[in-house]
């Protein structure tokens, strides 16, 4: 039963959690002089030509237009900006630069492809647009269509200049084209917190697999609370270190022992019971590491410059309030299995939980693998529910397999612990390989 277990873990995490990489937003500068605005603009051109809708996929590997993706990225960088350059009046036409009433047509003025490296990574390539400024404005708005994802947009050469990050299809507030629009310290705070938030629920998968790795070491509060405690300083220290321009790790570095991190303390969790005296020291170590992981993520689109310190930190409690929240919901989950475990006499009302959750969450994981369309919403944030779906409703199954066999010695850390931890060890595993070698 442990062994059916285990596979059914390993396969349903493998099936929903291998492709764990990032759509990039796109980046644009916008500059007013002298009646024109000019937008440079960095982004992964190859998906908008592709026709990846980027709202829906997490990794361009699972669109439907993946081969053609990939053909793209390919090309040279010649052949690839005639290709967006035969693109742009399809682009143009699905943006929106508004002056009050007055919707203008953006033209392009140039594209710089870079040469074709790692065709495994992104090529974030160049290109400028501008539009002019009709008599009289002196605000503009600017939208994004939804299919290419999110949109940051860093206004240059004002004072007080406006920095907006767009959800994808959303609109900008206007803005002013002489400056002062930039929101105050306390706003930009509040704006942050869920870009930190959203880089671990749902998009930080690396990240929730390791806070989870550290959730399935003991069933008891102060062993948790010791290495959440030690991984939150450590990030918080290079996160900042990494922001302020101190500290500079290639990702290529960072990402293979992030993965090498969560191999670490799920295979820990395994071999040990309890928090070992050096587990804390360990888990500081790794997140240093994934303070770097996170600050990858700012330097994909900068801070503002004149609200540096309260962005920094809105997006540090964003990121924590996602990892309280992986917990919280891992904690919800097991809870009960828990408690039984620990003698109290709720085996009736727990099998039942846990019957209910695995047949909703399966079915709804069925659902939507089958008909992704069978639901309003089959995604948040372009990472998809089945994602989350299938391993909560395999962690229910196992809960209900403990449940019933709560005479066994240690049944939760045997049949819910070891085997979850196992998954999330193949999972990083699997990521460390991809990282270095594929």
């Amino acid at each position: 039963m442990r062994l059916l277990s285990s596979a059914l873990v390993l396969w349903f995490t493998l099936a929903t959690l291998a492709a764990a990489h990032e759509v990039l937003p796109a980046i644009t500068d916008m500059t007013e002089v002298d009646g024109l605005v000019q937008f440079d603009m960095r982004a992964n051109i190859e998906s908008f030509v592709a026709g990846i809708n980027l709202t829906d996929v997490a990794d361009t590997n699972a669109a439907p237009e993946a081969a053609d993706y990939d053909a793209l990225r390919a090309l040279p960088p010649d052949e690839m900006a005639a290709k967006f350059t035969s693109f742009w009046p399809d682009l143009a036409d699905l943006m929106t630069v508004r002056f009050g009433d007055t919707s203008v047509t953006p033209e392009l003025i140039a594209v710089q492809v870079p040469e074709v490296g790692d065709t495994g990574v992104v090529r974030a390539s160049t290109f400028q647009f501008s539009v002019k400024v009709p008599d009289g404005a002196d605000a503009v708005v600017v939208g994004w269509p939804a299919e290419f994802g999110t949109l940051v947009i860093r206004q240059q050469g004002v004072e007080n200049p406006y920095d907006g990050y767009l959800e994808a299809g959303a609109l900008s507030d206007p803005i002013a084209l002489a400056g002062g629009g930039q929101v105050g310290q306390w706003q930009t705070f509040f704006n942050y917190l869920p870009v930190g938030f959203d880089h671990i629920v749902p998009r930080g998968l690396d990240h929730i697999l390791f806070v989870l790795g550290l959730f399935f070491l003991s069933t008891h509060f102060r062993p948790l609370l010791w290495q959440v405690t030690s991984f939150t300083v450590a990030h918080t220290i290079t996160l900042a270190l990494a922001a302020l321009g101190y500290v500079s790790v290639p990702s290529s570095i960072v990402e293979p022992i992030i993965a090498a991190s969560i191999v670490f303390v799920a295979v820990e969790n395994i071999l040990v019971r309890g928090l070992s005296p050096w587990r804390p020291v360990v888990v500081f170590c790794f997140g240093l590491l994934h303070g770097l992981g996170f600050a990858s993520v700012l330097g994909e689109f900068g801070l503002p410059a004149g609200a540096f310190i309260p962005a920094l930190i809105g997006f540090n409690v964003g990121v924590e309030l996602g990892q309280l929240f992986v917990i919280a919901v891992a904690f919800l989950s097991v809870w009960q299995a828990i408690r039984v475990d620990r003698g109290a006499n709720e085996v009736t009302q727990a099998t039942i939980l846990y019957i209910v959750l695995m047949l909703g969450l399966g079915g709804l994981a069925a659902m939507l693998w089958f008909d992704p369309g069978a639901l309003p919403i089959a995604a948040v944030d372009d990472v998809p529910l089945t994602t989350f779906l299938a391993p909560l409703a395999v962690l229910s199954f196992l809960c209900l397999l403990s449940v019933h066999f709560r005479d066994h010695l240690s049944a939760y850390r045997r049949i819910v612990a070891v085997p979850a931890s196992a998954a999330i060890a193949v999972v990083g595993a699997w990521w460390f390989v991809a990282r270095v070698f594929l």
